[in-house]
């Protein structure tokens, strides 16, 4: 069975195994042993603080999935409670400048790209990999969608709008069209050790060289025009999911490969709309339907992949789903359908 739990730091070098894995462009996973293990006492500080005590808002929550067969750490996904409260949060802004002289006849509009930090106090939904090995099935969407039960059950953790930083587009060998050009112009690093500073935290570099004005999007060279606010091939899948639970892109794309930000109001989002919270109640559960759940309690927060089916207001699972949940009868758990989908 596959269950989603807090990371600990025993987990360090399943996560460094990961971010080897997951390659250039993954900027929230740097092949740094220290950095990881920095993220995992973060996270692990953020679990052990009371709802009151989140008022500022810096927390970040690492999960990772495990095979309770193996024992193998698979994968990991991340919320960010608020952004850009200790460092600036950086995107462009796509918008339109117009340019009109009535006498001549002459009216153009051109695309923008602008500098800003709009998004700064905004959770985030970060950090998804799963390993090839896992990718099958449901797997991917468990990793993705269980945080939105994390969200809905732990509400008052997070802002009132969620934002994905969506991969942009890049070749085999990390090179991003789109870094291409603000490397000629403003940088003289190569597309890897920008994104790997950036995952090291040290982000001043991109107020210090980036454009301070608005850049036409016109005067790029055309393949870094054709790559603004698009995906990574391997991100497509995650994309689209985000986009069925109610995301929308807004035209901000992330400043070095120029890939898609998407948003959505917390109380929009379909699964945290249709999740229900419901007791636990123990027994066969074969005829049910395929349903994500998780329990209730922050520390020890599982989530986990399961037949289920709904009794007198009641959920039915099996012993070994409940198990997995570290939930008894009587409990509480929050869960939705797979099939609604």
């Amino acid at each position: 069975m596959l269950v989603i739990r807090p990371i600990t730091s025993q987990d360090l070098g399943a996560l460094l195994r990961i971010a080897e894995e997951s390659g250039v462009g993954f900027t929230s996973l740097p092949v740094n042993e220290e950095r990881l293990a920095a993220k995992i006492a973060h996270s692990e500080a953020s679990f052990e603080l009371s709802d009151a005590e989140c008022d500022q808002g810096e927390q970040g929550y690492l999960l990772v999935m495990e095979d309770t067969h193996t024992g193998d750490v698979v994968g990991t996904t991340a919320l960010e409670a608020r952004v850009g409260q200790a460092d600036a949060f950086w995107h462009y802004k796509l918008g339109t400048a117009v340019h009109s002289s009535p006498a001549l006849g002459v009216h153009k509009e051109l695309k923008t790209l602008t500098l800003c930090n709009d998004y700064s106090g905004v959770s985030e939904l970060c950090t998804l990999f799963l390993s090839e090995s896992h990718r099958q099935g449901f797997n991917g969407r468990l990793l993705s969608k269980c945080r939105f039960l994390f969200l809905a059950e732990f509400r008052e953790r997070f802002a009132e709008t969620v934002i994905a930083e969506m991969r942009g587009v890049s070749d085999g060998s990390g090179v991003s069209p789109f870094w291409n050009w603000l490397q000629q112009h403003f940088f003289d690093m190569e597309f890897p050790q920008a994104d790997y500073l950036s995952g090291l935290g040290k982000k001043t570099f991109i107020a210090e060289l980036m454009p301070r004005y608005p850049v036409y999007v016109d005067m790029l060279p055309k393949a870094a025009q054709e790559v603004i606010g698009h995906v990574h091939a391997k991100t497509r899948p995650a994309l689209k999911l985000l986009m069925a639970e109610g995301f929308r892109w807004r035209g901000y794309v992330d400043v070095f490969d120029a890939g898609p930000t998407v948003e959505c109001d917390i109380d929009q989002i379909n699964a945290i709309r249709e999740s229900e919270r419901l007791e636990v109640a123990i027994g066969d559960a074969s005829d049910g339907v395929q349903t994500m759940i998780a329990n209730t309690h922050l520390q020890q927060f599982r989530c986990t992949l399961a037949q289920a089916r709904h009794q007198k207001g009641d959920l039915v699972i099996d012993q070994d789903t409940a198990d997995a949940l570290g939930v008894k009868a009587g409990d509480w758990v929050r869960a939705i359908a797979f099939e609604k989908e």
